[in-house]
């Protein structure tokens, strides 16, 4: 197990153990509250079956589960799937929790109505294979929601990964799913505000959204 994503900076190199020992302590790494721009994208779906790949200690997979889709979370922390697991006992809520590799998962194809992959960090040659899996289980009809660290945070943005084998554009992701029969809806460089102990920063995400007909 090589790499994950979730809310962080990571490098490829970094092992489940590793992650599992930065997930150790029984306060949440990353905060509970679900990533803004899969609030606003996401409210107001129809829910149905939903796939949060790098979902880490489930923010995310916690709230569309609130929201009343049925979702599957995979990470390859078991550390954070625990935690994740008391996140959503504590919420009143069901996901179903998968510890895998994604550079080696394969998701059931065309199984699902959301397919989100936030803050993935991975090289090309493996963060594309993942991102194509990924658009690949799109259900027709469904959705496929991809955020990450811009590449150009890292000269004009705030905080994340200062690695740039792990940085990529909206480009590189649309690259990587149309040749699944997506249909991009957007692609944009996105701005996120982040509170820092010096006031209000800036960073600089992508955001791809795409759907299959």
């Amino acid at each position: 197990m090589r790499a994950r994503g979730g809310d962080c900076a990571t490098l490829s190199s970094m092992s489940s153990a590793d992650w599992d020992s930065r997930y150790a302590g029984r306060e949440l790494l990353w905060t509970a509250k679900p990533n803004r721009f899969l609030v606003a994208e996401v409210s107001g779906l129809v829910p149905g079956r939903a796939l949060d790949l790098a979902c880490g200690e489930g923010r995310n997979a916690v709230w569309l589960a609130e929201q009343g889709w049925r979702v599957d979370g995979v990470d390859f922390s078991g550390v954070a799937l625990a935690k994740a697991a008391q996140l959503a006992a504590a919420r009143g809520v069901s996901v179903e929790w998968t510890q895998a590799d994604l550079v080696g998962h394969e998701p059931e194809p065309r199984a699902y109505e959301l397919v989100v992959v936030l803050y993935l960090q991975l090289p090309d040659a493996e963060r594309r294979p993942v991102l194509r899996r990924a658009a690949a289980a799109v259900a027709p009809g469904g959705l496929l929601l991809v955020v990450a660290h811009d590449g150009s945070n890292l000269e004009h943005g705030w905080g994340g990964p200062q690695d740039p084998s792990v940085l990529y554009t909206a480009a590189d992701v649309v690259a990587a799913v149309e040749p699944e029969g997506l249909e991009i809806e957007r692609a944009d460089v996105v701005r996120r505000p982040v509170e820092t102990p010096d006031g209000e920063r800036t960073a600089l995400d992508l955001l791809v959204r795409a759907s299959r007909a």
